[in-house]
């Protein structure tokens, strides 16, 4: 199995389960990816999402076999599978849900694409980075639109033309990690904090206010821009959580999405 999947009191726990293969990507883990994010992105029942890595690495990118089988293809074939890709970090990069991403290990090519889609990510301090594609006479095309509204396109200046390993420091430096945990232990007490967090909030509007980024960041500040923001509180504040949260901070008790 390419994935493993659980929901614990909420918490959908998705694990990169190719250990053999340092969790690299190929089409089945590709499609297990998008299925998986798809699904958990409207069940009610998740409030948050963490995706991880089983073994040494969270993911080494490109598997070679699946790398030496898209050689053979048509240039058709290969539009199509690279499509697939993208669809599968859309997928994690528009979820509804919030997405946690725990980094160790080795993280290369498409792997630093997925912790670009993440919401929220902590990596180990012993982890590495590396966009690798032009040591292998190719691009990270695919990954780039995910991986640049990240990172911004002066980090991708460097990273993207030397490939050389950076590490969980200069990862946070650039946006692409936000905290930095000494071990795995240290690295789900991190997690734990966030979903505390997480737990305390609307659920809608923690899935409108990540929506509500993917809108606005990057526009410029137009009528158009701020019609469409006075429209989206006007929404919330005459929905049922606005109304609940507002009621519950009035009444000084807990509103109703929040644990007991």
């Amino acid at each position: 199995m390419s994935l493993t999947t659980r929901i614990e009191a909420g918490i959908a726990h998705v694990g990169l389960n190719r250990p053999d293969r340092h969790n690299a990507f190929d089409e089945g883990l590709i499609a297990a990816l998008t299925t998986t994010f798809n699904v958990f992105g409207i069940d009610p029942t998740v409030r948050a999402i963490v995706l991880s890595g089983e073994g040494k690495s969270f993911c080494a990118g490109a598997d070679l076999d699946w790398m030496q089988r898209a050689a053979g293809w048509s240039e058709a074939e290969n539009r199509a599978d690279a499509m697939r890709l993208s669809d599968m970090l859309a997928a994690i990069d528009t979820c509804a849900k919030p997405v946690i991403a725990r980094i160790h290990g080795n993280v290369a090519g498409g792997g630093v694409g997925l912790v670009a889609c993440a919401d929220m990510v902590v990596a180990v301090e012993a982890a590495r980075f590396r966009l690798s594609e032009v040591r292998l006479g190719l691009t990270p095309a695919t990954i780039s639109p995910f991986v640049v509204a990240k990172i911004g396109p002066g980090a991708a200046r460097r990273w993207f033309l030397t490939a050389e390993a950076f590490g969980a420091a200069q990862a946070q430096a650039m946006g692409l990690v936000h905290e930095i945990a000494a071990d795995m232990d240290a690295a789900q007490a991190v997690i734990d904090a966030w979903l505390a967090a997480l737990g305390a909030c609307a659920p809608g509007a923690v899935a409108d206010a990540k929506a509500l980024i993917a809108d606005v960041g990057g526009r410029p500040i137009t009528d158009d821009l701020r019609r469409l923001t006075a429209t989206r509180i006007a929404a919330r504040r005459a929905s049922a959580e606005g109304r609940e949260g507002l009621a519950a901070f009035l009444g000084k008790r807990k509103p109703g999405w929040s644990p007991s």
